[in-house]
């Protein structure tokens, strides 16, 4: 059964009933009045940028999409490339491509031109569509990339190298009939965030993205009434497959353009959202202003709020702990995932298990997972090895890269890369990034339970270790630490902090300085090391 199915299900079914709102809190109105001012006003009455669709429209929008790409000779297997910011027209042209039975490429919104440019080539995109932001990086590219494939602008003033998304769509049917779709043919390529090296093609078929839904409706219990609150970034499988588990029962969601700790509470009050997915900067930057007095959570309608979730990363345990001294009736949940397995969820804690905060948890609905030595043998539980998962949204391969595709394909089973290890009880502890196993001296050191130390310091907002050259024992840890804003701290009270860890965990260097995450909220440890190396280490103690 293709995804596409289920938004003609939703029109029979809730057809008038508001689908998608979209937010942006930087857009004031003229009046230019506090946001407590607002209280009384009704959502429609915001005072900031709010629009809204029903099911009805939605589907309208996609069916003019479809029937424009259809007309320009674009069907399965041709591919189309989205690059937008999160907004109202994302998700209805992401349905009108898959319509048509083509693949929809979505890109990351932080690409430069020369990473556009790789990315639509190595998909073979035969479409771009791209927003206002992009136009500079675009056009760029124009001369080069128009040559073999279609441009349309989504937006008002079209640039002369593009055609209006706007303008044709207007003209086209607002229905359709689109080809039969299989479960195993192709529908979306997602590319991996590039924090180990280039992005690869991530190929997907439609029966990876219905067990998405349905793995996201089934973990979190979703129904009608849930408002699903989405600030991630579309593009990524992340916010898209914690989106259909709402898209799956008809339920509402709002696309928040903001991240400050006031515009997330604030869409949560005012849109009456029950599920909120946060990435652990936001979950933090939400608890510091909190703790400084600077939000109260008395000035919001929360009460219907009744599940916060995180993924995308490890998750320290104090920063729960700290949440549900503010939220105590908060239920939490863990998702882990990769896009190559369709993005969250084939492991994740289970809301009735927050006795277990800090595991990512047991397989998903419909998954399975085994964790692996060198020769693919599975460990004794308890050891640490490679966590590989099977079901039904495993990717179908790394796009035009059968060499990569073999190194994490192996059968059935996605190896991926991370280490980890199950406990007595089955719950899965995620161990460290394979490729991020620093060993000094002959021990094997992992990042994440050295980071999950450090970020329970008080004054530390958040920290990345990574591992650096050293002549005598082959590497040592590196802690990079961002303290909390106006928090002062010295490299003793940190090392004093770290003689509770194993003598061969301490890590050996401090640097204070922020610690980068990508839209996705990981760590660029490649960065880092980049940064950080012998001579960007020398560099920043110079300076110091």
């Amino acid at each position: 059964m293709p995804i596409t199915d289920i938004l003609e299900q939703n029109c029979r079914l809730y057809g008038n009933d508001v689908c998608l709102v979209e937010i942006n809190p930087e857009q004031r109105d003229s009046q230019r009045r506090t946001w407590r001012e607002y209280d009384l006003m009704q959502p429609t009455e915001a005072p900031y940028y709010r629009r809204e669709i029903t099911w009805n429209i939605f589907n309208e929008k996609s069916n003019r999409f479809a029937n424009l790409l259809a007309s320009r000779g674009i069907g399965k297997g041709d591919k189309v490339a989205i690059l937008l910011m999160n907004c109202l027209e994302w998700l209805p042209i992401y349905f009108g491509i898959l319509k048509t039975g083509a693949v929809a490429v979505p890109l990351n919104f932080r690409y430069d031109s020369s990473e556009i440019e790789y990315c639509l080539n190595l998909s073979e995109a035969d479409v771009l569509l791209f927003g206002t932001e992009f136009i500079g990086r675009v056009e760029a590219i124009a001369d080069v990339i128009s040559r073999n494939r279609l441009l349309f602008f989504v937006g008002d003033n079209c640039p002369t190298f593009a055609e209006s998304y706007n303008d044709l769509t207007a003209n086209f049917s607002s229905s359709f009939v689109g080809p039969e779709i299989s479960d195993d043919e192709d529908a979306v390529i997602y590319y991996s965030s590039g924090t180990t090296g280039f992005p690869k093609a991530i190929l997907h078929n439609h029966e990876s993205l219905m067990h998405a839904a349905r793995v996201e409706q089934n973990h979190h219990q979703t129904t009608k009434d849930d408002v699903f609150l989405c600030i991630p970034p579309l593009y990524h499988t992340g916010a898209k497959m914690h989106w259909m588990g709402s898209f799956l029962v008809g339920g509402k969601a709002v696309l928040l353009k903001g991240t400050s700790p006031e515009a997330i509470l604030d869409a949560a009050s005012r849109e009456q959202c029950t599920i909120v997915w946060l990435l652990v900067p936001w979950a933090q930057d939400i608890l510091s202003a909190l703790d400084r007095g600077d939000l109260k959570v008395s000035d919001y309608k929360l009460d219907q709020w009744r599940l916060m979730h995180i993924g995308a990363q490890p998750v320290p345990q104090s920063l729960i702990r700290r949440w549900l001294e503010y939220f105590p009736d908060h239920k939490y949940d863990t998702n882990y995932g990769l896009s190559e397995s369709i993005g969250p969820g084939c492991v994740h804690l289970g809301m009735e298990n927050i006795d277990k905060v800090g595991a990512i948890g047991v397989p998903g609905f419909g998954w399975e997972i085994k964790i692996v030595n060198e020769n693919a043998e599975t460990v004794a539980q308890g050891e640490v090895g490679e966590l590989c998962v099977k079901g039904p949204g495993v990717m179908t391969c790394y796009y035009n890269d059968p060499k990569a595709t073999a190194e994490v394909l192996h059968g059935d089973w996605l190896f991926t890369g991370d280490m980890a290890r199950q406990d007595e009880d089955g719950f899965i502890w995620l161990v460290d990034r394979k490729k991020d196993v620093i060993i000094s001296g002959g021990e094997n050191i992992y990042p994440v339970q050295i980071e999950d130390f450090l970020n329970s310091h008080p004054k530390i907002k958040d920290v990345a270790v990574i591992g650096l050259p050293d002549a005598r024992q082959g590497e040592i840890a590196a802690a990079v630490i961002q303290l909390e804003d106006g928090m002062e701290c010295s490299e003793d009270e940190i090392n004093d902090f770290c003689l509770k860890l194993a003598r061969y965990k301490r890590p050996r260097k401090l640097i204070f300085a922020p610690v980068p995450r990508n839209a996705t909220g990981k760590i660029e440890k490649p960065k880092l090391r980049a940064t950080y190396g012998v001579t960007g280490l020398v560099d920043a103690q110079n300076r110091a």
